[in-house]
C-alpha cells in the first residue's frame, strides 16, 4: 500500500446504500474504474466547479 499523500485527512462518511450504488454504477461507466473514494473526489471536484460563484 501506497504512504498517504501529502497535506491531506482522512474522512469517515457514512451514505445511504442507495447513493453508494448511485456512486458504483457512476464509477463503473468511467474507462479506469476509479475507486469509491477517487469517484467521490471527482464528483466534488466537478461540484465545486459547476456551482464556483464569480467571485471566488
Amino acid at each position: 500500500m501506497a504512504p498517504p499523500k501529502k497535506d491531506t485527512e482522512a474522512l469517515t462518511l457514512r451514505l445511504p446504500r442507495e447513493l453508494i450504488e448511485m456512486i458504483d454504477d457512476r464509477r463503473r461507466a468511467e474507462l479506469d474504474l476509479p475507486t469509491r473514494p477517487e469517484m467521490i473526489r471527482r464528483a466534488l471536484a466537478q461540484w465545486f466547479e459547476l456551482t464556483q460563484t464569480h467571485e471566488d
